[in-house]
C-alpha cells in the first residue's frame, strides 16, 4: 500500500493502472468495521482500491466537532493495510488557506432532515466529493446507506455534474445489538451505548407495522416517538419520506418510502434509517 499527500501525485500514481477498474472509498478517518464493509464492496467490484482520509472542514458548522474529530491515522492506515487498500489518499489540505473560492451549493435536497441541522454541511461535502472524484477519477465510489440523504445528494450530484463514475450503496454495518455502526458511538457513555440501541428498535418497529399493512405515516411516527420516550430520548427527527426524492409522504403508496431518524444522546447525535416500502416492480 502507498500512502500519498498530494493530489497531483496520486493521479500521477494512477495513470499507470487506467486500463483496470478503479474504485474510491471516500472517508474523514477514524475507521471501523462500517468503513472496512465499504472496502471489501470495492474490492469486489475493482482491481485498484483507494481509500481517502481527509477530515473535511467544509462540513463542520460552527458549533460542531472539527476541532476535536477523532485522527487515529496510524491505527486507520494500518487497517487499510491490512485489508489489501492499494492507495491511501491522505492530504493535508485540499483548500486553500483561505478556503476554496468556487464550491457546490445543494439546493432542495439539502432541505430537511440533516439539512434543517446542520446547515450547509451538504455543501460542504458535495464540494470535497466532487474534488475527490475529480483527483481520483474512479470508474466507481462506495457509500455507505447510513446516511441516504448524503448518498442521495451525491448520486444527484454525479448525474447533474455528468461525472463518469458509478456511485455504489453499501449497506449499513451494524453491532450485534443493532446498532449502526459510527465514528461517533466511541463518544457514548454505557449509558448512552444502552440508550442508542433504541433508534434501530424504532426503525425495525417501523418497518414491522408497514409490513403488517400501515400505510399512514403519522401512526408510524408516533408509535416510534412514543418507544423512543418509553427509553428517555426524543429524535431530533423521525420521518418517512420517498427514498429517491427525499419528499415526505404522509401515506405509503407504490413509491419507495424510507424512514429516517436522527437523535442526540449528550453531545454525540447519531443518525439511522431503513426501507418501509421498495420500489414497486415493473410489469
Amino acid at each position: 500500500m502507498k500512502v500519498i499527500e498530494e493530489a497531483s501525485w496520486l493521479r500521477h500514481e494512477l495513470a499507470a493502472f487506467r486500463h483496470e477498474r478503479i474504485a474510491l472509498v471516500p472517508t474523514m478517518g477514524c475507521l471501523h468495521e462500517g468503513h472496512i464493509s465499504l472496502i471489501h464492496q470495492a474490492k469486489k467490484l475493482a482491481d485498484v482500491v483507494v481509500v481517502s482520509i481527509y477530515v473535511n472542514p467544509l462540513q463542520f458548522g460552527a458549533n460542531e466537532d472539527l476541532a476535536h474529530y477523532p485522527r487515529p491515522f496510524a491505527e486507520d492506515a494500518r487497517r487499510c493495510q491490512a485489508e489489501g487498500v492499494n492507495f491511501l489518499f491522505h492530504p493535508t489540505k485540499l483548500y486553500d488557506d483561505a478556503g476554496p473560492a468556487v464550491t457546490l451549493r445543494v439546493a432542495a435536497l439539502a432541505d430537511g432532515l440533516c439539512g434543517a441541522h446542520r446547515s450547509g454541511h451538504f455543501d460542504g461535502v458535495a464540494t470535497v466529493v466532487n474534488l475527490l472524484l475529480n483527483i481520483v477519477q474512479p470508474d466507481l465510489a462506495v457509500f455507505g446507506e447510513k446516511d441516504w440523504q448524503q448518498l442521495t445528494i451525491i448520486r444527484r450530484m454525479v448525474h447533474d455534474l455528468c461525472l463518469p463514475v458509478d456511485v455504489v450503496a453499501a449497506p449499513i454495518a451494524r453491532e450485534a445489538d443493532g446498532l449502526a455502526m459510527s465514528s461517533r458511538n466511541r463518544y457514548l457513555s454505557t449509558t448512552q451505548r444502552q440508550q442508542a440501541t433504541v433508534l434501530n428498535q424504532v426503525l425495525c418497529q417501523m418497518h414491522a407495522q408497514c409490513q403488517h399493512g400501515e400505510q399512514q405515516t403519522g401512526v408510524l411516527i408516533d408509535a416510534g416517538r412514543c418507544l423512543l420516550h418509553q427509553h428517555g430520548l426524543d429524535a431530533e427527527y423521525l420521518e418517512v419520506r420517498d427514498e429517491n426524492t427525499l419528499q415526505a409522504i404522509t401515506t405509503i403508496g407504490q413509491q419507495p418510502a424510507r424512514a429516517f431518524i436522527a437523535a442526540r444522546l449528550g453531545n454525540t447525535r447519531l443518525i439511522d434509517t431503513t426501507i418501509l416500502r421498495e420500489s414497486a416492480p415493473c410489469n
